[in-house]
């Protein structure tokens, strides 16, 4: 080991001494220690890729990438964010962006959907959460960082793509052919299903979602003379913002924890609690929920079930209950780490399990049976009179045509006839009917 290269080594340890805020003093504790040999292997690999790898590589190359490995090392959602990063993470909160539309992550080295977003180019093209894009435009996925894929699919409006997709249940990967659009994510919106019911779809948590949710309850409150129940639906909802999720739950729960969070940094343990008041004055709600709600998705609901508040419906959620914090490292750099992790107001970690629904409705293709025309009593010659003096309606049945949303969305179908069922028999107030949730003091 020559002296140039021990002079190095000496100078990293005490640049990553100063920049780990260590006293130079002995510690008591193991904790405060550096690990020493693991740093004298560190610098050694560096000086050995600074010598020997076939192209030059700088050294603000070189430890910008030794950062991104030991934060993607942790877990999927900890990472380092250069500046690019730090636009993409503003994007994230207002909800506008280029690109096809697509929450994802990585898994064994490919790009794994978490949900596709509202009205984009990717739900447009029928790509599902859970698929796998092996390629991009033919070009094999494996070996790429999570960010070369997301740049590789983002691109000028209208510019075509071509994604290599792996689906669960189809035997053979499948080509998708796209164009880029500009996607812009409508965080709410709702309207009115039928007669008395309505609907709410939240497609991602925004800064603004919370104020959003309640302007939609109060629209259908006012086209419905009485509102005996709604829908939000939360489904293929990426997560978003913390805040959001609580503004969301507040809406609806009028007392007691929404979500609390726990890690090893003081700050990192906090509390949320309701306001007392529900804009929806307790009229039944059913929360649609799958595979692809994740984050503050899984804090409403979870909110919403230990309260009684709601009926969850769907399939089990994602099962991302982790939160992470954004620190800057300089101006134009950070890291994103995951500090902490969330739990319900019944003291339940989501993470790695995901939110149970308490009806499970698998998604499903419904296809009536033909029916024909019917004969009833009335059609038969001679048939008893009613008894209440009213005359028989004798005409032959018609087959009726198919309820469309009974056809395009079984799990919406199912959750309106669940509030119909609720207000045949008078329980339009859920928490009067079953156990309150005990309330957890972490």
């Amino acid at each position: 080991m020559n002296k140039q290269f021990r002079r190095w080594t000496s100078a990293l340890a005490v640049a990553i001494l100063f920049s780990t805020g260590a006293s130079a003093q002995p510690q008591n504790s193991e904790e405060g220690k550096l690990p020493l040999d693991e740093l004298r292997t560190f610098a050694d690999v560096f000086n050995q890729i600074k010598q020997s790898y076939v192209e030059e590589v700088d050294d603000k190359t070189l430890l910008e990438n030794a950062i991104r490995g030991m934060l993607s090392g942790l877990d999927p959602h900890s990472n380092y964010l250069d500046a690019k990063s730090f636009d993409e993470l503003q994007v994230n909160t207002t909800g506008e962006f280029g690109g096809l539309g697509l929450e994802v992550g990585m898994e064994n080295g490919f790009v794994k959907v978490v949900s596709p977003l509202d009205d984009s180019p990717a739900q447009k093209a029928g790509i599902e959460a859970g698929d796998l894009i092996i390629k991009i435009d033919g070009k094999p996925v494996k070996g790429m960082t999570l960010n070369e894929a997301v740049d590789s699919m983002r691109g000028a409006r209208g510019s075509p793509i071509e994604l290599t997709i792996v689906r669960e249940n189809v035997r053979q990967p499948f080509d998708v052919k796209l164009k880029r659009d500009t996607v812009k994510v409508l965080s709410v919106k709702g309207r009115s299903l039928e007669p008395g019911y309505g609907y709410i779809r939240v497609a991602q948590f925004q800064a603004n979602t919370g104020t959003e949710v309640r302007k939609a309850v109060e629209k259908l409150k006012k086209e419905n003379k009485v509102l005996k129940g709604f829908v939000l639906d939360l489904r293929n909802n990426p997560g978003g913002v913390l805040q959001a999720a609580v503004d969301v739950s507040d809406a609806f729960i009028k007392d007691g924890l929404i979500v609390y969070t726990e890690g090893r940094l003081p700050n990192s343990k906090s509390q949320f609690r309701a306001t007392p008041d529900d804009i929806a004055e307790g009229v039944p709600m059913v929360v649609l929920i799958n595979g692809g709600s994740a984050s503050a998705s899984e804090i409403v609901a979870g909110a919403l079930q230990d309260h009684k508040r709601a009926v969850i419906m769907g399939t089990e959620s994602f099962g991302k209950g982790s939160v992470q914090t954004v620190m800057p490292l300089s101006e134009t750099s950070a890291i994103k780490i995951t500090t902490a992790r969330y739990f319900t107001p019944n003291g339940r970690s989501i993470q790695a399990h995901g939110i149970v629904p308490d009806v499970n409705v698998e998604r499903a293709k419904i296809e009536a049976l033909p029916r024909g025309d019917n004969i009833t009593e009335a059609d038969l010659e001679g048939h008893l009179r009613n008894g209440d003096g009213k005359e028989s309606n004798s005409k032959i049945r018609k087959e009726e045509p198919q309820d469309k949303v009974s056809t395009s969305d079984n799990q919406l179908y199912e959750a309106v006839n669940l509030l119909k069922g609720l207000n045949v028999f008078g329980l339009t107030q859920l928490k009067d009917n079953a156990v309150a949730a005990q309330e957890v003091n972490p």
